[in-house]
């Protein structure tokens, strides 16, 4: 009778050991696992899901287009907006997979912290020891939060991406890699370059929406202009139906006239809208058809033709 009642008092006194805690602990790793997977669908559906946003169209413009003018910027667009998708698409993964480790640590401390709370484990000493130890690590480590911080800010703002021609102040070139705390930039002469998130003061992308391809051609004093402009216009519309440029034009070739005169010379110019980073080859292109037409049409250039000087032995020939 003494047994049974010492393992009766035994079994009262440690069911809190052996039922209520086990319980409340697999109850907490639970919800913790469960907090986990919504908050990770969350986080997938808010950073992949579609805006609906969508931009509005001037059916006016579109129709007063010319039709080779129309499709190839259509083409064009389709293919830029391709890209554009697909930068978006790793700019939320990426934030995506920060959002959901952040999400990960902050229920595993909670979790922790719970589970020693039903050990009966005093947690305040460890709350203020963890307070202390952040402390300390902002003030050591300043430079690094900096860095990740603004690593954080510049995806959501999305200031560029890999691939984009960045001027970052001291650095100039393409970006190679996107992290939290560096940024990597390929130079033009190939030098890779790290820079610090958290040391970057400005930024000016060139690779954003769209480029402009600006045309300065030189015609002498004594040109007709009108006649000048009219046939570099001609010239840069029959240059852009070239299938090698032509899906890099977004819009209407302009003619801005006289840019710039001097004693010897007039510079006329001539600007279309572009896809980011090809306006060096659509430039390239126009200016040849320019001179070429030029040529044809008898404009007069600002430089002498058919004579070529030099000197040797210090005497002038020709």
């Amino acid at each position: 009778m003494h047994v049974y009642q010492l393992a009766f008092e035994w079994t009262e006194t440690n069911r809190h050991w052996l039922i209520e805690v086990p319980i409340r602990m697999v109850s907490y790793a639970v919800i913790a696992l469960i907090a986990r997977l919504v908050l990770h669908r969350v986080i997938d559906r808010a950073t992949t899901g579609r805006t609906g946003k969508s931009e509005a169209v001037d059916e006016q413009s579109q129709a007063n287009r010319p039709p080779l003018l129309r499709y190839l910027r259509d083409r064009a667009a389709s293919s830029n907006a391709r890209k554009a998708a697909e930068r978006r698409r790793q700019r939320a993964q990426t934030i995506g997979s920060v959002l959901k480790s952040t999400v990960s640590i902050l229920l595993l401390i909670w979790l922790v912290l719970a589970l020693l709370s039903v050990l009966g484990v005093n947690i305040a000493p460890f709350i203020a020891s963890a307070g202390v130890v952040g402390l300390a690590i902002g003030f050591g480590a300043q430079n690094l939060v900096r860095d990740f911080v603004s690593g954080i800010f510049m995806l959501l703002e999305d200031q560029y991406g890999v691939g984009d021609n960045v001027d970052l102040g001291d650095v100039t070139g393409e970006v190679q890699s996107v992290g939290l705390r560096i940024t990597t930039l390929r130079g033009g002469d190939g030098t890779l370059w790290y820079v610090r998130n958290g040391e970057i003061k400005r930024v000016g992308n060139m690779s954003q929406d769209y480029a402009v391809a600006q045309v300065e051609v030189p015609v002498a004093l004594t040109a007709d202009l009108d006649r000048a402009e009219r046939v570099a216009l001609d010239a840069a519309e029959f240059a852009i139906t070239d299938p090698s440029i032509s899906d890099n034009v977004l819009g209407e070739l302009e003619m801005l006239g006289v840019q710039e005169v001097s004693p010897d010379l007039l510079t006329l110019r001539v600007s279309v809208k572009t896809r980011p980073n090809t306006q060096g080859s659509v430039q390239r292109r126009l200016r040849r058809e320019i001179l070429r037409a030029y040529a044809e049409h008898d404009i007069a250039l600002p430089y002498p033709q058919g004579r070529i000087h030099a000197v040797v032995g210090g005497r002038a020939t020709e």
